[in-house]
């Protein structure tokens, strides 16, 4: 692929995107899940099938999918973010509080063994903006990170396998103004972006062949991708007397394992995944730490009704660091701080062919505070989320 055809590709995708202006952390800089269902249920989904939107969580879990299913939809994020640099000003709230993140799947059975989806979604990113304050050095940050999958499938028995080809788009903009530091003023260097490769690896087993009904394992692997930002990382670090820094982001492996158990309309799901965000490039250098993430979710049918419940707790991947400047850079540009999600969920089958799923993710303020001596004294963030998402499935 030129030079000329990324850029143009790129363009276009941002477009598509245009509406989605910051994704704010959540287990680090990654979404709870993607689609509504698993975002009911706590981000649960390693071992429970939520149709085609099972794509990115584990692939091998479409094979649930008894023809063609398509979901179309999105979160509305609204994030609630202040940060107080101490004896440099009050707490100042970050003007990036709303923002739309849209998410398309399609999976179709090919035949009693083969199954293929398609995808495009919205997976993670962060970002702040200050630009309207008089402090926290006018701070504005922006990262997209948007996933373009293919999984593919094979089902024999209870055993479902799947492997998931993932090409990564993403951009990242840092600017502030850093006036009476070394090297101060303003500092920004654009809009960078970069094309990455990566896979998702799936496994899903249904203990019904074993007499043990409604009993289903899951497991999955994500690869890391390397991302390069030149020369935005670089040049955000010189603007504060620092050099020789890469501009690689590469996001972190990923594995997880989940268990799920359905007894008549009751379903029960807990997953397990480690996040090694202190392996990644970029992410490790700044001191971010690994995560455990840990989700339950609870589903209940009645009829044309379902309705979910779920919690999801991932301790914060941004950790005091012994550099001054990480810490205030993570807390005022990357606060990837949040740690405790509730959440709550239903769907409606207005048609067997057709259904509307909602699902509303509650995250109540975390606060960090972190040494920056001697740039200042401290610096503290508090960060809260709201999230609605909706989707619409159709079956066929």
């Amino acid at each position: 692929m030129n030079v000329k055809t990324t850029r143009t590709l790129g363009k276009l995708i941002a477009l598509s995107f245009i509406t989605s202006t910051m994704i704010h952390a959540t287990n680090g800089d990654n979404l709870i899940a993607m689609g509504a269902k698993a975002r009911g249920m706590g981000g649960a989904g390693i071992a429970m099938s939520h149709g085609a939107e099972s794509a990115l969580s584990n692939g091998a879990l479409i094979t649930s999918v008894e023809g063609t299913e398509i979901g179309f939809g999105g979160t509305l994020f609204m994030p609630d973010i202040k940060t107080e640099i101490a004896g440099m000003g009050p707490k100042y709230t970050s003007d990036a509080d709303t923002n739309v993140i849209p998410e398309v799947s399609i999976a179709h059975k090919i035949d009693e063994n083969w199954y293929i989806g398609v995808g495009m979604w919205g997976t993670a990113g962060m970002g702040t903006d200050y630009s309207e304050v008089p402090g926290n050095f006018q701070m504005v940050t922006n990262l997209q990170l948007m996933q373009f999958g293919v999984p593919i499938a094979y089902k024999t028995g209870g055993l479902s396998l799947a492997v998931t080809p993932i090409l990564q788009y993403g951009n990242l903009d840092i600017n502030y103004d850093s006036t009476g530091m070394q090297n101060g003023g303003p500092n920004g260097a654009g809009l960078a972006q970069d094309f990455g490769f990566g896979y998702n690896l799936g496994l899903a087993y249904d203990f019904t062949a074993n007499g043990i009904d409604g009993l289903t394992f899951g497991a999955m692997y994500r690869s890391a991708i390397e991302m390069d930002y030149n020369p935005q990382i670089s040049t955000a670090m010189a603007g504060f007397g620092r050099s020789n820094f890469s501009d690689k982001l590469e996001q972190p492996e990923e594995y997880g394992l989940g268990l799920a158990y359905t007894m008549g309309q009751h379903t029960f799901a807990f997953d397990y995944k480690k996040i090694k965000w202190s392996d990644a490039q970029g992410y490790g250098d700044y001191g971010w730490d690994d995560s455990d993430v840990y989700a339950i979710g609870y589903q209940y049918t009645e009829n044309e009704w379902t309705v979910r419940l779920g919690y999801n707790h991932a301790e914060s991947a941004v950790v005091e660091t012994a550099d001054p400047l990480f810490n205030m850079l993570n807390l005022l540009g990357f606060p990837a701080t949040q740690e405790d999600h509730y959440t709550v969920g239903a769907s409606y089958e207005f048609t067997r062919a057709f259904s509307l799923d909602l699902a509303y993710v509650y995250a109540p303020t975390n606060t960090e505070t972190f040494s920056i001596a001697p740039l200042g004294s401290t610096i503290t963030t508090d960060h809260a989320e709201d999230s609605v998402s909706f989707q619409l499935a159709y079956t066929f």
